[in-house]
């Protein structure tokens, strides 16, 4: 049985951490950091890259790196086509009209759920390097505002990645479980949570043992990158202005643009103001163009009026749903790198007149959460119990279009309810049930979770069936449905992937593909290592040669450089074969060289040694015979 991890699976970075000796610890990744870039990214050859390594070579590979595939998750294209024109790599519609990303390097279209294994791939690598045992199971977040669709996609990517996701928890839950785990009190609190891709606000009632979720709200539209972008916009309108060339149509030069603006983003809340320099950001008739601008933290505020106040919503809605004033909160916690902006800081202390709270680490504290509930299922943490809520109301289509709640939202989870419905014309042999989420009265503006038939109801005068319908959401947030007919028993139930979302058969399929390239990932790393090992004994060779001069037989140097060379030759022909071939041949001369080398000066210093003890023996001869013969005269 292998350790259970808590993951934050973040759409700009990612963190993973466990319970070690009762206490949540982040688990630093295999470069060093304590948050990993939830970036993935393809070279020509196929080669994958997760995590820093993928981020950094963004610039010069942007149609192949994936970023902010979380935006993606459960969604279909056209819900995201305004997204998809963001980011530098192509998101194209699939079969079942969902949005996937199409990696040109290898000419395939992943969905998000296989990016996001990836992700998770790298960080289950990593916690069990540092553990020294497998990692099989995991609880990973999401945001309070995910829908059925969503949740379901994230619980996908987990058992893609070769995990079996025991529980999918809000993040601002998972904050707010890292927060309260030590408190004595009672308090209620607002996680005010805003990362790199989503909004999300929650209230709770936090005390000792207890995490009770009265209200969430949110917008999964807003968050971290949506700041990038009026800054991306803001340079190149600039940049438009004095140059006459529209940047946002040159994939490499909108990279760019990207991660200066993040950076910017960031300076701005250390600083008032920031330089944007960014050489050779293209060219015009062979004449390089670059872009210089300065960005002040009152012109950044301007630019981003519009989504600030987006944010003050889902503060209102939460506020308003947990029938609570602002005066009442005990404390507000902040969550998500983007909670740290100056004007976000003060729109907080504005709305809740209270200074926020900021005893937490906003990167690492849902990931710290997640680790906790893990301790808790996994019986490692006792006396916790999480009472967590449903961000969005659950029914079906009725008569007319008309969109009938049966799940409110903020209703506890894990709940089950029913409702009965009948028929709408007289012998009608079977009803459709469409199952919906959202707070629209009408249908068709909710989002269609998915649809399914109950056949083989008697012919009955209109009204007189009797169709029980019920909704039954588990701990995770995840929907089954289910429709009998009171009269005959019959009955059908599915559980709601969401429509479009992966089968089984598609899951499983991917499973498989991950463990393949899993093992090919592992061949391509254990291929670095030898073509490095070969540098560098052809490097050591040639070194030793030099230093060596003209104690070496020129036969044996002669024959060792062209050893070296085949080697060298090889390296760069990439055949593994050949390169292992060359290696153990000049690893085999390198040895037979040193042998000779040491024979050698072991030889000389033999001589010398034989040299020094001679004169020495006839030294100390010569002085005894004189001593003898000094002491008989005397």
């Amino acid at each position: 049985m292998g350790r259970v991890v808590g993951i934050d699976l973040g759409t700009t970075n990612s963190v993973v951490a466990v319970m070690e000796g009762g206490e949540p610890v982040v688990i630093a990744t295999a470069e060093g950091t304590r948050t990993m870039p939830s970036v993935v990214a393809f070279k020509n050859n196929g080669e994958r890259m997760v995590g820093v390594t993928a981020k950094r070579q963004a610039v010069v590979n942007p149609e192949n790196t994936i970023a902010s595939i979380k935006r993606f998750m459960g969604h279909k294209f056209s819900e995201v086509s305004e997204e998809a024109k963001r980011v530098a790599y192509r998101v194209k519609e699939d079969s079942k009209g969902m949005a996937v990303a199409h990696v040109t390097a290898v000419d395939k279209d992943f969905t998000p759920e296989e990016i996001s294994a990836m992700i998770l791939q790298k960080l289950k690598a990593d916690a069990e390097a540092y553990l020294g045992t497998t990692v099989d199971q995991a609880v990973i977040t999401v945001p309070a505002y995910f829908n059925d669709s969503q949740r379901t996609a994230t619980k996908n990517a987990g058992e893609i990645a070769g995990m079996k996701v025991l529980r999918i928890i809000n993040e601002p839950t998972a904050a707010s479980l890292a927060y309260g785990i030590d408190k004595k009190g009672s308090e209620t609190i607002l996680v005010f949570d805003l990362g790199g891709g989503t909004f999300d606000v929650s209230v709770l009632d936090v005390s000792e043992g207890l995490i009770e979720v009265r209200s969430t709200a949110g917008d999964s539209h807003l968050g971290g990158d949506d700041f990038d972008q009026v800054i991306v916009e803001y340079l190149a309108s600039e940049f438009k202005k004095e140059q006459g060339i529209d940047l946002l149509q040159q994939k490499d030069a909108l990279q760019r643009l990207r991660e200066a603006a993040e950076k910017a983003k960031i300076e701005l809340s250390a600083q008032v103001t920031t330089n944007i320099n960014l050489p050779y950001i293209t060219a015009v008739d062979n004449q390089p163009k670059h872009l210089d601008v300065t960005l002040t933290r009152s012109k950044f505020e301007e630019l981003s009026e519009g989504l600030m106040g987006r944010i003050k919503r889902p503060f209102n809605q939460a506020l308003e749903d947990a029938r609570l004033k602002a005066d009442e909160l005990n404390e507000v916690i902040l969550v998500g790198g983007s909670s740290r902006m100056p004007m976000v800081q003060e729109l907080v202390k504005q709305l809740t007149n209270k200074e926020p709270n900021r005893s937490v680490n906003p990167d690492e504290v849902v990931a710290v959460g997640a680790a906790i509930q893990a301790g808790v299922l996994g019986g490692e943490v006792k006396d916790i119990l999480l009472l967590d809520v449903t961000p969005l109301s659950l029914g079906v289509e009725t008569q007319g279009g008309i969109f009938d709640k049966i799940i409110e939202r903020n209703t506890t989870i894990p709940t089950k309810k029913s409702r009965t419905y009948t028929t709408a014309v007289d012998n009608q042999p079977e009803v459709e049930i469409h199952i919906l989420q959202g707070e629209r009265p009408l249908a068709r503006d909710n989002k269609s979770l998915g649809r399914f038939h109950l056949a083989g109801i008697p012919p009955a005068p209109a009204r007189v069936p009797q169709i029980e319908v019920t909704f039954d959401i588990d701990a995770n947030g995840i929907l089954q449905v289910s429709a009998k007919d009171l009269g005959t028993g019959n009955q059908q139930k599915i559980t709601i992937t969401g429509s479009g979302n992966l089968n089984r058969d598609e899951i499983d399929r991917m499973m498989k593909e991950a463990e393949t390239n899993a093992s090919t990932d592992q061949k391509a790393r254990d291929f670095a290592e030898l073509k490095n090992k070969a540098d560098q004994l052809a490097y050591s060779v040639e070194k030793t040669l030099r230093d060596a001069g003209d104690k070496v037989d020129p036969n044996d140097k002669g024959r060792i450089e062209d050893k070296v060379a085949a080697l060298r030759k090889a390296v760069a022909g990439d055949n593994e074969d050949e390169i292992r071939s060359a290696f153990n041949e000049l690893e085999s001369e390198s040895h037979s060289l040193a042998e000779k080398m040491y024979q050698a000066t072991s030889n000389e210093a033999g001589a010398e040694e034989g040299e020094k003890v001679g004169a020495g023996v006839g030294a100390n001869q010569g002085e005894d015979i004189i001593d003898a013969e000094y002491k008989e005269e005397k």
